[in-house]
């Protein structure tokens, strides 16, 4: 028998502390392997890329096409400065065959989505029929970026053969609507990226009772301060007079006071239970807080909770300690493979700073997928699986 629907009174947000954190302390904090030269292959000589996502059935698993998978990703030209890439994001897909990726290029036409940018989403496949969550930064044609986060979805046919990979896209329609009381609805912040405010990356959770949900990154109304991370969540209803189609519900996790950024949240079914996985950055943490960039959790029996961290303090995996910054943005996938993007590596100085590092160690492409194990609350790292 299926469990009844949450309701708003039953869910139990897990507020994430400075308390748990300090218990990385008490033992080896686990890392990632080192990665080498030979883990880096660019997919195309002038386009870089980073965080990815499946063409995914309703479970969350990859779904085949055409021999492989098929990948979102966001995409922009290689520029001297890959940090200029955020402000000119495009969602590109991408063929995966025998662990390694083809570029087959922009996903939406031009001028099609309604922000400046294309940010991350996630995308689900059912009969034949392809939905792409994603974020919408900014403004059409704005003349200075500007750092409105707003979640759509359009969808398309996939295409099984032939030159094509999807039918025309349906006009984007917002699925879910900050009202500055739980969420927040201004996300200019300073304009720097790790300080700026959230409302971003969607990611679909369908219930055992088969109610659709969104989780996505946010920042909460309820707390106001530089440190106000919060990972949201919603669920399937009738539209709103805004436009929305999901109605909000309590966030999964409060890091207020803690952290700023809890980044694509995604939850897996596994062994009975259910994993929400987060990816966080070292220098969002606040001050006095010391966590390593890297994969986060938390697991519970339901969807409401109530949310215990995983390994007691929330770390899965932080990037090795002399390669503070060699990737991000992990993705964990039902089979518990880990995709994630080579962010700058070869950097061996935990203290440096990345920016002056510039194009010279700068990935901008698809690392070799990680494996985790799932045992109740503990999660530990099995291996990598090279791309290719």
């Amino acid at each position: 028998m299926n469990p009844l629907p949450a309701t708003l009174e039953s869910f139990h947000t897990l507020q994430w502390t400075a308390r748990d954190l300090a218990r990385l302390a008490d033992g080896p904090v686990p890392r990632a392997p080192v990665l080498a030269a030979a883990d880096l292959r660019r997919v195309a000589p002038r386009l870089d890329v980073w965080d990815a996502w499946p063409l995914a059935d309703p479970g969350g698993a990859p779904t085949p096409w055409r021999g492989g998978e098929l990948w979102f990703a966001l995409a922009a030209p290689a520029f001297d400065d890959p940090e200029e890439r955020h402000g000119a994001a495009r969602i590109h897909h991408f063929h995966r065959t025998d662990g390694r990726f083809r570029h087959l290029g922009v996903t939406f036409p031009d001028g099609f989505t309604p922000g400046s940018r294309e940010w991350s989403g996630s995308a689900v496949l059912e009969d034949g029929c392809v939905t792409l969550y994603f974020t919408a930064a900014g403004k059409r044609e704005e003349a200075e970026p500007s750092f409105r986060q707003r979640i759509f979805a359009s969808t398309a046919r996939l295409v099984e053969e032939g030159g094509a990979v999807f039918t025309p896209w349906s006009p984007p329609v917002e699925q879910v609507i900050p009202a500055n009381v739980v969420y927040m609805s201004h996300h200019d912040g300073t304009g720097e990226l790790g300080e700026i405010k959230a409302f971003r990356d969607p990611a679909p959770w369908r219930s055992p009772a088969g109610e659709d949900h969104l989780l996505f990154t946010a920042s909460s109304a309820r707390h106001l301060g530089f440190y106000n991370g919060v990972i949201g969540c919603s669920r399937r209803g009738d539209a709103d007079p805004q436009g929305g189609t999901f109605e909000k519900l309590p966030p999964l996790v409060d890091a207020s006071g803690v952290n700023n950024e809890l980044e694509r949240p995604h939850i897996v079914a596994h062994g009975g239970l259910l994993y929400l996985f987060w990816s966080t950055q070292a220098k969002v943490f606040a001050p006095g807080v010391d966590a390593p960039t890297g994969l986060y959790g938390a697991v519970a029996k339901r969807l409401e909770g109530p949310w215990r961290l995983l390994n007691g303090h929330g770390l899965v995996f932080a990037n090795p300690e002399k390669e503070p910054f060699q990737a991000y943005s992990w993705w964990v996938l039902p089979d518990l493979s880990v995709a994630s993007f080579v962010d700058y590596w070869g950097i061996d100085d935990a203290a440096a700073d990345r920016k002056p590092h510039g194009r010279a160690h700068f990935g901008g492409t698809f690392a070799p997928f990680l494996h985790l194990r799932l045992e109740g609350d503990a999660a530990t790292l099995r291996g990598s699986l090279k791309n290719g």
